[in-house]
């Protein structure tokens, strides 16, 4: 069995458990084991039914995409060849030579090069190792840069990125530094795991990526709400789904960046790549308390309905950990609803490569000047504030503030009769 693309741009993953030993029944489907790629924790199913002869690729190791991780006997010769379970299935079957020879010829070999190796204990994929290989790079050039990937590793984008620009770029994260922290005797030291380490990671790279500026309009969600309250109960019974305020936000968002597509960019290098299709990233607490990001694709194609059923199934999925690897590919823009905290605004930071994301907070009622044909009067209205965080190197504060201010223009003018009807 060969190790299954795990989506857009991930060419390796780290084997973290088998599900299955050598020696059991499985069947095609099964989870057969668990993975992490440099974006998401997931489990990989059988690709046929049989039982478990050899793994190839062991606990902690590098499973390269395309490239064999676990030999499966069929059920027919399991019958006439007994699997040494104590060996870990080393010892193949005559009717297995073929299969034998040929993983001898792509089995993921170790990568040995007079000149470059582990380093201080840093781990180097071998397809990482050829490329350098082939590029002439020394272990210091190596050595040199900053790996975005798992427990800091270079990742293949990382070294083509340095082979462009000829330099690193980025400079080492600030939260890995040592620190001269006193430890008290009732301090107690959590280390980061894995997960945390790469948002971590992530969070400060983009701090040094983009120029963050933000910007905050004052939203009057009144008539969403009182929409929503009048609607849920007959939403629910007619599409089986309950209504939150997520996918009417996600509406807006994909219809102003139809207004405004600049803000749907992405940054490579010296150019500006306008993005053909609007897939937006919404964060998602994980039942450990970290965030993961899923995507909505072509949200903007999707009338309400739709969206209530994608966001509740990706919420849903994030929160049993059950998102897979596809959901949190190919987003433009990303849209977190801290409101759902209980917080009013907020300066999220940009998902990279991604220009800008927005931030709602939560709805509360506040006495309001309204404007009426006999003058002003004071009512009680529902306001939310609305964050918009972007990159001032591409986004200017007149499409930032424009932006921002149109998706507040959207929910405040939101026809909940209208909405209804075009569903």
């Amino acid at each position: 069995m060969l190790m299954p693309k795990m989506g857009e741009s991930i060419m390796e993953a780290t084997v973290l458990t088998w599900l299955k030993k050598v020696g059991d029944n499985i069947t095609i489907d099964d989870s057969l084991l668990e993975v992490a790629t440099d974006k998401i924790d997931t489990e990989v199913p059988s690709c046929c039914t049989g039982i478990l002869h050899q793994i190839l690729v062991k606990e902690g190791q590098i499973a390269e995409i395309g490239k064999p991780i676990c030999l499966i006997m069929s059920e027919k010769e399991a019958k006439t060849e007994k699997i040494d379970s104590a060996s870990n299935g080393q010892s193949l079957p005559k009717e297995m030579a073929k299969i034998e020879k040929f993983t001898e010829i792509i089995r993921p070999k170790a990568v040995q090069h007079s000149h470059l190796q582990k380093s201080d204990n840093r781990f180097y994929s071998p397809l990482v190792l050829n490329i350098a290989k082939t590029e002439g790079l020394s272990q210091t050039d190596l050595d040199a840069i900053i790996g975005t990937g798992l427990d800091s590793r270079v990742t293949k984008s990382d070294l083509q990125e340095y082979l462009k620009t000829g330099k690193n770029t980025l400079v080492k994260p600030k939260f890995t530094q040592k620190s001269s922290i006193k430890i008290e005797p009732n301090d107690e030291v959590i280390p980061m795991d894995r997960m945390r380490t790469m948002i971590a990671e992530r969070m400060t790279t983009s701090l040094e990526i983009s120029a963050h500026v933000t910007s905050f309009v004052e939203c009057d969600m009144t008539d969403v709400v009182n929409w929503r309250n009048g609607i849920k109960k007959t939403f629910s019974e007619s599409y089986g789904e309950n209504i939150t305020f997520t996918p009417i936000l996600m509406q807006a968002v994909a219809r102003a960046i139809e207004a405004f597509p600049m803000i749907n960019v992405q940054v490579d290098g010296q150019t500006i790549v306008k993005k053909g299709s609007i897939n937006i990233g919404m964060a998602v607490a994980l039942p450990n308390g970290n965030l993961v990001v899923p995507n909505i694709p072509e949200a903007n194609k999707m009338n309400l309905v739709q969206l209530t059923k994608y966001v509740n199934d990706l919420t849903k999925r994030g929160r049993e950990n059950k998102l897979k690897p596809e959901d949190l590919e190919g987003g433009t823009y990303t849209v977190s609803n801290i409101g759902t905290f209980g917080n009013i605004m907020g300066t999220p930071i940009i998902v990279q490569p991604q220009v800008a994301i927005m931030a709602f907070g939560a709805i509360i009622k506040t006495p309001s000047v309204i404007q009426t044909e006999a003058g002003d009067t004071i009512a009680i209205r529902q306001k939310m504030y609305i964050s918009h965080s972007y990159d001032h190197r591409v986004v200017d504060g007149s499409l930032g503030g424009q932006f921002v201010k149109k998706v507040a223009d959207l929910l405040e003018k939101f026809d909940g009769d209208k909405e209804l009807k075009e569903l």
